[in-house]
């Protein structure tokens, strides 16, 4: 029962007895009977008012509690004359008023940052206390999506394969599904995987599909008390390959012209030398030939050797065309397939029916694809199997490089595409490279990665 409730029933109760009282004691005495009996009436009404006037404040209270608690800042307590309710209502209107420019304010600001994120290029991941995804922008979901076991494709409908090698499907991928509620170790990609072990405050570059680099940190703000994570995912690709391709392009230009210029002039004074053969005793005759030509020949290799950096920082931009890609992976496989028979290496298409051309420079995109097919082959060195597979992923047409070599090892995946970077013995890095080179010129995704099964897969999107 509440206390207004109690108290009614109390003021009732009491002046109904003190009446029974006046009635039993006073009923002979009718004057002092009636004028009791009208104190009781008065007394009863002004108790009554004074009731509602206690109450009132409470009722008023209760009313903006109600509003307060349907976050309803907008209406405001009305004054009744009285100046406890007046005062009461007074600083009520005032603390919706705050509330209600502090809701206005923080929802602007919430609209801004929404609207910041959103056009961000750098992506921001915000966890709950159990460590999943609260919150995405598009820019990190473009980034956690882009690895390929996380990408659309779908099933080949039919593939036609070289007579040594029957036709197999593509395995099916799902498309990407939603990140929010899940912990960074439950999304598909050595990306997340590597991103969900970064400690509090620690940042690290990591790869990502494409031989892209994101700068990712990892941090805290408070939330309630407590420390919540967030991420910072920050790419720069762009701006790696531009100081990378500034710097070597000035390294080359240079070695280039000293060597080449140097070259051309011993060559030239080596050449000459040879025409005093003739004046050379017999007996020293043939050595100082030789000694002339094999230096003659080192000059020209040493040439040849910086014209092959060259290359790459003379390479035109593509001029693209619509082209079908069958032939081209065709062409490569004919090229290569000599230096395969002799490795012991199978060499087998994997080719999807009715594929639509592409836009793309024929001539660039077969050296890119031979460099490719060359690397797989030498990962493997003898007795394996290389695979070239043609088909559509989604919206793009997919060309793998599949290898059963060793695969790639932890301490080169981060280095592999960078410029000149080789694990040969005696290589150079220049094919990697200038591969690298035509398909950023091309706006084509691409990507190095070991297979779960064994050996390694170069994957470019088009």
């Amino acid at each position: 029962m509440r206390v207004r409730t109690a108290l009614r029933l109390y003021l009732i109760v009491l002046h109904l007895v003190f009446a029974a009282a006046a009635v039993v004691f006073l009923w002979t005495h009718r004057s002092w009977l009636l004028a009791l009996e009208a104190f009781f009436v008065l007394s009863f009404a002004v108790a009554w008012r004074l009731l509602r006037a206690v109450f009132e404040p409470l009722d008023l209270v209760r009313s903006g509690i109600e509003r307060l608690r349907d976050s309803d800042f907008a209406t405001r307590l009305h004054a009744g004359g009285q100046p406890d309710l007046d005062e009461l209502a007074d600083v009520y209107n005032r603390m919706a008023d705050r509330l209600r420019e502090e809701r206005t304010r923080q929802q602007e600001q919430e609209a801004f940052l929404s609207r910041v994120l959103a056009a961000s290029p750098a992506g921001v991941v915000v966890l709950d206390f159990d460590g999943r995804v609260a919150s995405t922008n598009p820019a990190a979901r473009r980034m956690l999506a882009a690895s390929p076991a996380s990408s659309a494709s779908s099933t080949p409908s039919a593939l036609s394969a070289q007579p040594d090698a029957p036709a197999v499907n593509a395995p099916n991928s799902a498309a990407t599904p939603a990140l929010e509620g899940r912990r960074l170790v439950e999304l598909d990609g050595a990306f997340a995987a590597a991103l969900a072990g970064l400690a509090d405050g620690e940042s690290r570059v990591l790869s990502l599909f494409g031989g892209r680099r994101i700068k990712c940190q990892r941090g805290h703000f408070l939330d309630r008390g407590f420390h919540r994570p967030f991420l910072i995912l920050e790419e720069l690709t762009d701006e790696l390959r531009r100081s990378e391709k500034a710097a070597y392009e000035k390294l080359i230009r240079m070695m280039s012209h000293e060597v080449n210029n140097t070259a051309a002039a011993v060559g030239s004074l080596l050449s000459a030398c040879l025409a005093y053969r003739d004046q050379v005793r017999s007996e020293d005759r043939g050595e100082f030939t030789t000694a002339l030509e094999v230096a003659i020949a080192r000059g020209r290799s040493l040439s040849g050797f910086t014209n092959a950096f060259a290359d790459v920082v003379r390479l035109p931009a593509p001029r693209r065309e619509p082209a079908a890609v069958e032939p081209l992976a065709r062409s490569v496989a004919t090229l290569v397939r000599p230096d395969a028979e002799r490795r012991r290496i199978a060499l087998r298409l994997e080719i999807e029916d009715g594929l639509p051309p592409v836009a793309l420079d024929p001539i660039q995109m077969e050296q890119a694809l031979l460099n490719i097919v060359k690397n797989a082959l030498e990962s493997i060195g003898s007795d394996g199997t290389v695979t070239i597979r043609l088909a559509r992923a989604g919206p793009h047409i997919q060309l793998e490089v599949r290898d059963t070599g060793a695969g790639i090892t932890p301490d080169v995946r981060d280095q592999l595409f960078t410029p000149f970077f080789t694990t040969k013995e005696n290589g150079q890095g220049i094919g990697l490279t200038l591969t690298r080179e035509i398909l950023i010129a091309h706006g084509f995704d691409f990507e190095l990665e070991n297979l779960a099964e064994g050996g390694a897969r170069f994957t470019i999107r088009m």
